[in-house]
């Protein structure tokens, strides 16, 4: 789904500000095929790429060491070079910039969830100091131990996902004002499906997350309501992350305003967006009940103001 058609769906269900971080923005993809067929069922070869640029087909090409594969996200490769990428995004009209910090997760025995870190840490404070050089936030998918510690020593702006957060490292978010923004919902939603593809991890790490989230909450870190919207099925209402937060522990009122007041401030529009003052930009939802009682009416938001316009209503 495009980020346009994905805005217009979340404006209907009540979300009247998003920040999308997925991908660089390539509209270039390869698919690698072991056997490729024409129609009569003849082999055309085997190890072949077909590189797709839009809706057509740029180039079949043998798979090769010289044949370069188009990946998700702008890859680089030491301090200078990661300065180099922030630019480019900027750019290219990136409103942020969003770095995937570890990856290869595993629970050691102590319960800690282990990962391996994307970058060094030299490279990932090179990419924060460019980033805040030239006055755009840096968000880090970050979800293990070293991963979400290197961020923090950066200094990124958000802490994606967070499944694992050590507890200094939380002292040093609720110091330095890092938010947290935990996507609960999703986790829980793929966590079968990858366990059953042989990646059971994703199952210990619920109850891992959660742990981490009622420990953010009493260190009193900043948390913010993100859903990783598009690991999920899109006609599954993102809403659900409101009764996800409040299952790991936050009341309604807090939940709700992870998603109005506290994501204002992270994104940087707290002066327009977030409360009901005068001033600020007329965004209001409405629902069928009292949300402070039962947080899962987020999820029939049934009136949406945008700016004042009226996108939906009764």
């Amino acid at each position: 789904m495009g980020q346009r058609v994905a805005l217009g769906v979340a404006i209907l269900l009540g979300s009247t500000s998003l920040l999308f971080g997925q991908g660089a923005g390539s509209k270039t993809i390869a698919v690698r095929c072991g056997n490729l067929f024409d129609s009569r069922g003849d082999s055309l070869g085997k190890n072949v790429v077909i590189v797709i640029e839009g809706e057509k087909i740029r180039e079949l090409a043998n798979a090769a060491p010289a044949v370069i594969v188009p990946h998700g996200v702008q890859v680089v490769d030491g301090a200078d070079n990661a300065r180099q990428a922030v630019r480019e995004q900027i750019s290219h009209g990136a409103d942020w910039i969003k770095v995937y910090s570890d990856r290869s997760y595993r629970v050691r025995e102590d319960g800690v969830l282990d990962d391996i870190p994307t970058f060094t840490l030299e490279e990932l404070k090179a990419i924060v100091d460019e980033a805040h050089r030239e006055r755009h936030k840096v968000a880090s998918h970050a979800m293990a131990l070293y991963g979400v510690h290197n961020s923090i020593e950066a200094g990124v702006d958000s802490i994606e996902h967070g499944n694992y957060i050590a507890d200094e490292d939380l002292k040093t978010m609720a110091s330095r004002g890092i938010f947290y923004v935990p996507t609960i919902y999703v986790g829980e939603y793929v966590a079968q499906g990858r366990a059953a593809e042989g990646a059971p991890v994703w199952v210990k790490m619920i109850q891992i997350h959660e742990d981490t989230f009622r420990r953010a909450l009493k260190a009193g870190v900043k948390i913010a309501f993100g859903t990783d919207a598009g690991g999920f099925d899109w006609k599954i209402n993102p809403a659900k992350e409101f009764s996800s937060m409040v299952k790991f522990g936050m009341t309604p009122a807090q939940a709700i305003r992870a998603g109005t007041s506290n994501a204002a401030e992270l994104l940087g529009m707290k002066d327009s967006l977030g409360t009901l003052e005068a001033g600020k930009l007329a965004d209001i939802v409405a629902v069928p009940g009292d949300p402070l009682s039962d947080v899962s009416l987020m999820e029939k938001v049934d009136f949406v103001m945008k700016g004042g316009a009226i996108y939906r209503k009764p």
